[in-house]
Formats: structure tokens, sequence, C-alpha cells
């Protein structure tokens, strides 16, 4: 069995807790390797070995910092086709939606090689006589990421990008499910010119995660996951005097007007709903039908569903592959069980399709009709090819609905009308917005998160807000005066 350790002063680190876990292959069910779980003594070396690192790294120019995110972006465009084969035979998803995740990572490498720009402060000239105001922002130290299966790749890359390129070093806690992509990543980075000790991995569960928030020498924490475990990472990291962005869980709702395209919005539906086996946070959960367009939207998505091709990653052809574990795929296959025992109509059983005998973690898509907010269908995340949708008379039940969901991520619009569109995201509680657009994952240069329950802490992750995490502000104020007109003044500094 093939083991993957951890990642520790640029080089492979055997663990040595002698716990361990395994990774399968979601396609055929067979374990491929097994994953060292860290002791609380190992993530304390790769954390004060990023401590070490710190020091010389932060003082490293932004040219020669900019200059290691363009060779580690060339380094990602060579080697996607491998990197992305890696994340499909872990997680489960499909070659061509493994390549698109890869892809939607390199734009925060390719975003932060703009750092000598990003990092630029203000100044102020002349606030009082001979003396000047000027703005910086400096790293913070050793910061950590905790990161979730479904995108093992891209979200990855979504913290360290910012956080090593603004000077500080990283200590990345994969999921242990699919923990590969990281470590093939890990060598990208030493090979870019990474200095040792800048970035560190170091696999495991609930005793790495507990170690890195109560380490005294972390500084910051991200972390991407289910909202109840985002809650006791954010209250226990910032008990302990770290800072912390915690993006939870999400239930996304899908608005379609009776004005809409109903076979562009149909189309959104499955892509939405299905796409990377709808393990995604922006996945479209929920499809609200106003007006009377609800039976002809039902039977526009579910006459596209057999077209939709379920098989293992590598497949020809193949659009969704399977659930990344057996238990997920065996909770999700339960609400459509649930779903209708509390009322609402199973229009389409993924278990009833062929692939779903296969020995994989399969599941063939599913839609549920007339789901309600009081049933489990509508209240859980299910993360899984199960989509729901649910029915309201006007636009303002549509946005009730929505606005008084506990979760905030995202939230999508179909329509021709361009005022109610305006209107949708101006009075919508929900981080980001999609108009006749179904997943509205921001681009690099811009920040991604949601409200409410779908995110703890001040600052959503990568972009702009990304580099504001990452580093602290300092405001300089300084006067070189003539020395032979210096003056000692006790009293309180003027400006006028």
């Amino acid at each position: 069995m093939e083991r993957i350790s951890h990642w520790i002063g640029g080089k492979v680190v055997p663990g040595e807790s002698g716990r361990s876990g395994p990774v399968y292959n979601p396609a055929t069910g067979v374990q491929t390797h097994e994953v060292d779980f860290a002791s609380t003594d190992e993530l304390d070396a790769a954390v004060q070995t990023a401590k070490e690192a710190f020091q010389s790294w932060r003082s490293t120019s932004l040219s020669k910092r900019a200059d290691v995110f363009f060779r580690l972006r060339e380094l990602l465009e060579q080697t996607k086709p491998e990197l992305a084969r890696i994340v499909s035979e872990q997680h489960g998803k499909v070659i061509s939606d493994a390549m698109g995740e890869v892809q939607r990572g390199l734009e925060n490498i390719e975003f932060a090689t703009a750092i000598p720009n990003l990092l630029k402060g203000g100044f102020s000239e002349q606030v009082s006589t001979g003396i000047d105001v000027f703005s910086i922002r400096q790293p913070l130290g050793v910061a950590a990421g905790i990161t979730p299966f479904n995108f093992p790749a891209m979200v990855p890359m979504w913290m360290f990008a910012n956080a090593i390129a603004c000077g500080n070093t990283f200590i990345l806690k994969p999921s242990e499910k699919d923990p590969g992509a990281s470590m093939f990543v890990a060598q990208l980075l030493k090979d870019a010119g990474v200095p040792d000790g800048v970035f560190n991995i170091v696999h495991g569960d609930k005793v790495a995660v507990d170690a890195i928030l109560h380490h005294p020498d972390i500084a910051a924490v991200s972390f991407v996951g289910s909202t109840p475990i985002a809650r006791h990472i954010y209250e226990t990291g910032t008990a302990n005097g770290k800072r912390v962005q915690a993006l939870g869980g999400a239930k996304n709702h899908m608005v379609v007007l009776p004005d809409a395209d109903l076979d562009m919005a149909a189309d959104a539906a499955v892509s939405a709903g299905y796409g990377s086996a709808g393990e995604r946070c922006m996945a479209i959960s929920m499809v609200v039908a106003v007006g009377g367009i609800g039976d002809e939207l039902v039977a526009k998505i579910a006459e596209r569903l057999p077209s939709v091709k379920v098989g293992a990653g590598d497949e020809e052809g193949v659009e969704m592959g399977p659930l990344v574990t057996r238990a997920h795929r065996d909770k999700v296959a339960s609400y459509l069980e649930s779903g209708p025992a509390q009322g609402a109509t199973l229009v389409r059983d993924g278990r009833e399709d062929d692939v779903s005998a296969r020995d994989g973690f399969f599941l063939g898509v599913s839609l549920l009709d007339h789901v309600t907010t009081d049933m489990d269908a509508y209240r859980d995340e299910i993360f899984g090819p199960v989509l729901g949708v649910t029915r309201v008379e006007t636009y303002e039940d549509a946005v009730r609905m929505v606005n008084e969901n506990p979760y905030g991520n995202g939230v999508a619009i179909y329509t021709r009308d361009g005022g109610a569109a305006r209107r949708f995201q101006f009075e919508i509680e929900a981080g980001m917005v999609g108009v006749n657009v179904p997943i509205p994952v921001p681009v690099a240069y811009y920040s991604f998160g949601g409200w409410k329950a779908s995110l703890f802490g001040d600052n959503h992750m990568y972009g702009p807000e990304g580099v504001q995490f990452y580093t602290r502000g300092k405001v300089v104020t300084q006067r070189w005066p003539d020395p032979s007109t210096s003056t000692v003044d006790l009293g309180f500094p003027r400006t006028r």
C-alpha cells in the first residue's frame, strides 16, 4: 500500500504517530493509499520549521516573491493533466471537471504574481510641518489552512497563494480523504523556488486540527468545510488569539421567474446541481419555481437527466463521477427515502440507475419535487447529486425564502427582466449572486465568501480580502527636522 506522508522543510517526512487513514479510488471502491496522521508533536515540528523560515522569507523582496509565483504558474500549466488525474483518482470527479478545478486554482497563483502592486501602501506628505505619514501592510507570521475534500487542488491555492506572497509561511492540513493533490503541489512549489519551510503539509484528523487551533505560534487559520465545524474553528481559533476565516456550508437557491428562458434555466439547474456530483458548496441544491412555471420547469429538468452520463472519471464522455466515500454516498441516498416520506415527490431516483450497482461509490442523478422548507431535504446541505424543486407564488415569496434560510453562500436568479434582477441583487442576503449565471464563483481578483452561517470571520477568501486577511496594517509618522532647530515638545501631537 503506497504511503502518503507529511511535507515539512521542503521534503517528505514519514509520520511517527502510528496512526493513519485509508485513501480510496471512489470509482472502484478500492483502497489505493494509506495517509499518515500527525500527532501534536509532529504538528509542532512543522510550526517550528515554518517559524524559522518566516524570518528570511518576510525579508525576501517583493519582486523575488513575484518571480517565484510566475515560475509556479508555468509549472502548473505544464502539469495540469497530471494534477487533474490525481484529483480524479482520489476525489472521483471527472477529468474535465478536475482540469477546471486546477485552472480556477491557477487563477489565484496568477493573482499572487501581482503582489508588488497589491501591497502598495498610502503616503501623505506634509501632514504637519515637516511630517509625513505612510501606511504599510506586513505579514502575520505562520498561517495555517484546513481544506475540504471536494476541491483538493483549488482550495489550498485559495489560501497559500496570498499567504505566501504576502510574506507569511504556511502549514496546510488537507482533507485526509484525498491528500495526493497537495503533495504534488508541494513539489511544484519547491521546484518554483519557494524556500524550504515556507510551505508545509501536515496530514491528519481532529488531532491535527485541534493542535493547529491551540498552537501559540500560528497567527492565522483559514478553513473551508461544514458550518458546525466552521463555527468550532472560528470560536476556538479566535479564543486562542488567532485571526480566523472559516467558510461553512450552503443551501444555494436558483430562483426562476415566470419570464425566464426555461430551457436555459433547466440546463443551468442540471449543470449546477449535478456537476462534481453535487459535492461543492456553490452547487445549486434548490430550484425555486415562481408562479405557474413549476410543472413545465420540472419536466424540462427531468427530460435532461437520462442523458447525464455517470461513471469513472477517466471514462470517455462521462459527465459525473462517484461520491467521495461509501458512507457519504449512503448519507446522500438517504434523502431519497426521507424526502418522499415527508411529502416530496421523487421524480427521479438515482439509486435505480445501473451505475449505482457498480463497486464504486456511485449514485445516479436524482430529483425531488414539491420540497418544502420544513423537510430535511431542504434544511440540510445534502452535498450530493440530489436536486430539489420548491414552488412559490411570487417574487417576494422567493426572496423571503432565500433570506430566511440560515445559509447565505450563493444564489442565482433566472429572468429576462433587468429591473427584477437589479432588485434581486439589492435585496437578497447572500455573499455571491448570479444573474442568469448558476454558480457565481468570483474570479481570483474578487473575493469568495458567503453571509450568515456560511462564513465566520470578517474577511472573505482570496482576492483583495485575502491579501487583507494575511497582512496587518501599520502606519508610520516620520519627521526629519533640521538638527539645529530641534526642540523637545511634551504636548499632544497636533496637525494644526
